[in-house]
This record gives structure tokens, sequence and C-alpha cells, in this order.
């Protein structure tokens, strides 16, 4: 089958940063599925992950976690699915990625695909959708059912991947979202999201903030990282509920969280698979949630650009505008 992979950890701009390959096709075991990929988003995490660093890989790495496609064939536990099921999935970061022709996954971490989608708009949503969908419902406890209508949650890092799909879940849940942009683009984006407020991160966000009105916002969602911390904190209400993406190693000054009992939760929606939680099945069921709220007309994909075909050329490409900090929405490959 065909691939893309590194067997070293290079800078985007070098030649051999990707490599175009040829492997052995997987098969199924247990609750796999074998997926035949028909397009696959990058994510921050995937330039994370590449980030040039002396390991080198005996053999090729196969990266790659959000895709969609159509299933081959299944392992002898699969129920959920049957082959020639059309699904989408953000996959699992311990186990060989979507960056190939097929792909293993457990079937517990997959959704059907969205109907009204096609396979590039729908492998933008998984890693994203799953990542806003646990920071709000699972971390934050707000109800996606709307008994926290009216509520305000701040969306730092709005126009991202995260923070595109976090908006419409937000409005889907009756909350009053506050998102982020600096750009004319940016701010255009959001804003057809359904924000109903966007506040410059380049700027305070504490007097943008609070020009609108508001002393505190009941929830906190930082999507990019975590520079904006001091801020969050004087503009969490006491009791209020702060989640986080970004692992940091900048300081993170907690008196003020304590006077304010207010709390902090770290999402990461590789959790469920790495650690084989009992729960896994919640993301099957999350991702089936979007996938009818899509086909219903309630929520969007979030892909911005689209490329064709999957290989390390193009590959190399989306992960150098993913370093730009630019990007707005999802980046998309397409074909094989």
């Amino acid at each position: 089958m065909k691939a893309v992979g590194l067997t070293q950890y290079l800078p985007v701009d070098h030649p051999e940063v990707f490599l175009d390959l040829d492997l052995p096709k997987p098969v199924p075991q247990g609750q796999d599925l074998l997926v035949a990929v028909k397009a696959v988003a990058v994510n921050p995490v995937d330039v994370k992950v590449r980030a040039p660093k002396d390991k080198i890989e005996e053999t090729p790495r196969i990266l790659g976690w959000d895709a969609s496609g159509v299933i081959e064939a299944v392992g002898p536990d699969v129920t959920l699915f049957q082959p020639g099921d059309e699904v989408f999935y953000a996959g699992d970061i311990t186990r060989s990625g979507s960056n190939a022709e097929y792909q293993l996954v457990d079937q517990r971490i997959v959704g059907h695909k969205p109907k009204s989608l096609s396979f590039a708009e729908a492998a933008a949503l998984p890693l994203t959708s799953i990542t806003a969908y646990e920071s709000f419902f699972d971390r934050l406890g707000i109800d996606p059912a709307g008994a926290d209508a009216g509520q305000t949650i701040l969306i730092i890092g709005g126009a991202g991947g995260v923070g595109s799909i976090g908006i419409q879940l937000a409005k889907r849940a009756g909350l009053t979202v506050i998102a982020t942009a600096s750009r004319p683009e940016t701010v255009q984006w959001v804003t057809e999201l359904g924000a109903d407020h966007v506040v410059n991160h380049h700027q305070s966000l504490v007097d943008q903030v609070r020009a609108l009105g508001l002393i505190y916002v009941d929830h906190i969602a930082i999507f990019n990282d975590m520079r904006h911390w001091e801020a969050a904190v004087e503009l969490i209400r006491p009791q209020g509920g702060i989640v986080t993406i970004d692992d940091t190693d900048l300081p993170m000054p907690m008196g003020a969280m304590k006077t304010k009992a207010a709390s902090l939760h770290w999402e990461l929606m590789f959790t469920r698979s790495m650690h084989q939680t009992a729960d896994m099945i919640e993301q099957h069921k999350l991702l089936n949630y979007v996938a009818a709220e899509i086909d219903k007309g309630q929520l969007r994909s979030t892909v911005n650009i689209v490329l064709s075909p999957i290989n390390a050329d193009n590959l190399r490409k989306v992960h150098a505008l993913i370093e730009t900090g630019a990007a707005r929405g999802k980046l998309v490959l397409e074909g094989f």
C-alpha cells in the first residue's frame, strides 16, 4: 500500500522530511477496523510529533490523526460496523497513523461519516470535534442539551481547528460565545461560525471583555497556548472552569484560582485510546452525535484548504502552513 512516513525528525523545509513509501497492507485483529483511507486532515499535533529531534526510526513511522474512509474488513470482535461503511475518526497516537492507503483503528473511537459531507469535508472534523466536545461537556461539565443556555464562554484560539468546531458546539448548547481572532479574515471566519463577540488576542483580553459589559465569564477554553493564562484567571468567574489543550512550561500562577475556587481541566483527546479506558466507546458516540448534527444542518465542516493527492510533497506544504500559526479552519489532503 502507498503511505507517507518518516525515519528522521527533520525541519519542514528538508527535502526528506517525509518519504513516499510502499508498505504491507495491515490485517485487522480483535476490535480493529481496516479502513481504506480517502482523506486526511493535518493538525498541530502532527507538527509537534514531527518536530526536529535526534531520534531515528528503524522502520518508517506513519503520522496522521484525522481521517475518513471506507471499511474494507473487520476484526473478529467488531460489532458496531461492517465492510462498506463510510467512517471518520481521529485514531490513536500509539498506533500507525492515517497517512496511508489502509489503516487499522479500534471501532470504539470511530464514527459513521456524515452522509451529507464529502470525504474531505468529513476528515476535517474528528480530532477537533472530539477535543472541543470533551473540553466543554466532559471537562467543564456544560450541558450539551442546553440546560446552561445563556452562560458565557471565552474561546481563546477561536479561528483554529478546535476553536472553529468549538464555537459551533457551544452555540448549539445555548452559550454566548466570545472568540478570539486578530486578522480580518479570521474575524469574519469566527463570526460566520456563530461567535457573538470577537476580541483580539494581540490586545488586552481583560479590557476587551470588560468593554462588553462583563466582569467575568462562566467558562474559558484555551485552544492555542498558555500565554493568556493570567488574563484567563482574571476573567474566569468565581467557581468557574478553565480548560486547556496546551502542555506548557510557562509560569501558571495559581493564587487567584484558589481564591476563586476555580477549576483547571486538561484535555487530550488521545487519553481514552492511550489508556484503553473503560469509556472509550464515548468517542464513537460523540462522533455519531456530530455526524447527526452535521446532517441536520446544525453544524458545518471546518475544512478550509484541500490538496490532492496524499503524498510527501503535499504533506510538507501543509505542515509548513501550520507552522506559520496563521492557518484558519482545517487543512485536508485527499486521495492517493
